[in-house]
């Protein structure tokens, strides 16, 4: 029996990687994302039953019409894979407000109001999975707001998956590394990207010189995760792009 599972920001990058990986192995997914069209044309591409549902994770009554949009056509779900994050390079004493708002609201916010949407959707068995960042623990310079949203993630995960240990649901954090595909932009200013390099030699990290990885190896992982055995759990897992030779 195929599993049900649902990944919010579905329409590119790693989302749209596992989407494709899920539904070519058989799965149902369930693509949700801001831009509806994105994950529309998603769902179209890989077929299999995929349903794509707009949905802002910053918002809650989004959430909630989200789910509840899913519900109307699954009675139950398998999987959540909180992907959907906002990242952007700034300093704290340059931030706007939408920089600050957005990176803690999508990167934190998102994924508690989606687990809380999800959990009675999901029965013993069910996973939840969270996308975290390295730059949690490395010396990126730009990104406090960002780490600490990614750091807050984390611990959100560790104290969730007490809490739901006794439903039989077990929530996982997947610690990603540099990914990419053909696909990959980052909409950055110019003169932010110059300084935001600099600052990253200084800290001692080389961007031009560190690994990619591409999202479609690493959905490999998250495949993994959710095959694991009923009496095995990694509640953490930590990825690097490595330069492969």
């Amino acid at each position: 029996m195929s599993k049900i599972i649902v990944i919010t920001g579905a329409g590119a990058g790693l989302g749209r990687a596992l989407a494709r990986r899920f539904a070519a192995d058989g799965e149902t997914v369930v693509l949700l994302g801001r831009t509806v069209s994105k994950v529309e044309t998603v769902a179209k591409e890989v077929g299999n039953g995929a349903l794509a549902v707009g949905c802002d994770v910053s918002s809650p009554d989004s959430v909630r019409e989200a789910f509840a949009a899913i519900a109307r056509r699954h009675s139950r779900i398998d999987a959540l894979i909180n992907n959907a994050a906002y990242y952007q390079a700034f300093l704290t004493a340059e931030a706007t407000d939408e920089q600050i708002m957005r990176t803690v609201v999508t990167n934190l916010a998102g994924p508690m109001l989606c687990a809380r949407a999800a959990i009675p959707m999901l029965g013993r068995g069910g996973h939840i999975i969270n996308v975290s960042s390295e730059a949690v623990e490395l010396p990126f310079p730009y990104l406090l707001v960002y780490q600490s949203s990614k750091a807050g993630l984390e611990r959100f995960s560790h104290g969730l998956g007490r809490e739901l240990e006794g439903a039989g649901i077990r929530v996982s954090t997947v610690r990603a590394g540099q990914m990419m595909d053909a696909d990959k932009t980052w909409d950055i200013d110019p003169a932010v990207a110059v300084r935001f390099a600099q600052a990253s030699a200084a800290a001692g990290l080389n961007l031009r010189e560190r690994p990619i990885s591409q999202y479609v190896s690493v959905t490999n992982v998250f495949r993994a995760l959710i095959d694991l055995p009923a009496d095995v759990h990694a509640a953490s897992i930590a990825l690097q792009a490595r330069a492969p030779g």
